[in-house]
């Protein structure tokens, strides 16, 4: 019993883990940073088309709205944005009725000369990533590349190539060209071995108590479904190993009149008996 209650634990534990994952977000063209004026697509590649997935936001002047109010076209599940702002940098990702997320995408957008292209979703460890430095006319001026504020290397052709990326590859990129500009920095994200990593909520693209806090938001929304449904099964569990034992009380019944007439039988019998001893 107790070791199919535990399996019955982790297999409903792993159910909520997964609704966390039922869709995944993409965005086109494949970057996490953009000038001001392109346009853009984000699309909730979702695996239940009944959930009713969503593409919401979080920015330095709103929280959690969604699509279509105030900015983007909703498409289906999908969300047309024609003309990016510089405040539309933040977090987007996708939301089911029920509440369910999918990955968070960090999106930057610059009013600059310089943009960073890189991946936006996590790179998978030994696989190679290309880092493009570009302008709004090309990507082929010789670029500088810079890693957590070092650098890195001078590319001619404006890309470099990492490859068979590491742990220690993931940080803080940004590229600058000379007499032209600077991009923004954005975080590079790699993560483990395909289906080992089961939630990627994105580092922020760079530090500050908003991103911290957007960070410290994801880590909850994946997490505390988890902890609040363990906590509520084990507690479930131990309550049925214990047991309860019901009060067990002893009433005793007024002697029926059968009872009593034997009784009487019995003294008299015991009068006799003395009786004639004693004669």
């Amino acid at each position: 019993m107790g070791q199919t209650s535990l399996q019955q634990l982790v297999f409903l534990s792993s159910l909520l883990i997964c609704t966390t994952n039922q869709a995944s977000l993409t965005v086109s063209p494949s970057s996490s940073q953009m000038f001001k004026g392109q346009s853009v697509s984000l699309s909730c590649e979702e695996d239940d088309s009944s959930a009713g997935w969503t593409l919401r936001r979080n920015t330095t002047d709103e929280t959690r709205t969604q699509c279509g109010a105030g900015w983007g076209r909703p498409a289906g599940s999908s969300c047309n944005i024609s003309y990016t702002l510089k405040s539309y940098s933040g977090v987007y990702w996708c939301e089911s009725r029920e509440g369910a997320t999918s990955n968070t995408i960090n999106i930057t957008v610059t009013g600059g000369p310089v943009i960073l292209q890189s991946p936006v979703l996590p790179v998978m460890e030994g696989h190679d990533v290309t880092l493009r430095c570009k302008t709004k006319t090309s990507s082929d001026f010789p670029a500088d590349f810079y890693k957590d504020g070092s650098f890195i290397r001078t590319e001619p052709e404006g890309h470099m190539t990492i490859r068979h990326v590491s742990r220690s590859d993931e940080g803080l990129y940004k590229c600058h060209i000379s007499s032209v500009g600077e991009s923004e920095p954005s975080w590079v994200t790699v993560t483990g071995e395909e289906g080992k990593d089961t939630h990627n909520c994105s580092p922020p693209p760079a530090s500050g108590p908003l991103h911290l806090m957007l960070r410290l938001v994801c880590h909850l929304v994946v997490f505390c479904p988890y902890c609040i449904s363990t906590f509520i099964m084990v507690s479930l569990y131990r309550h049925r190993a214990t047991g309860t034992d019901w009060p067990v009380s002893v009433a005793m019944t007024p002697p029926t009149q059968a009872d009593e007439g034997l009784d009487d039988e019995y003294d008299d019998v015991i009068a006799v008996v003395t009786t004639e001893h004693h004669f």
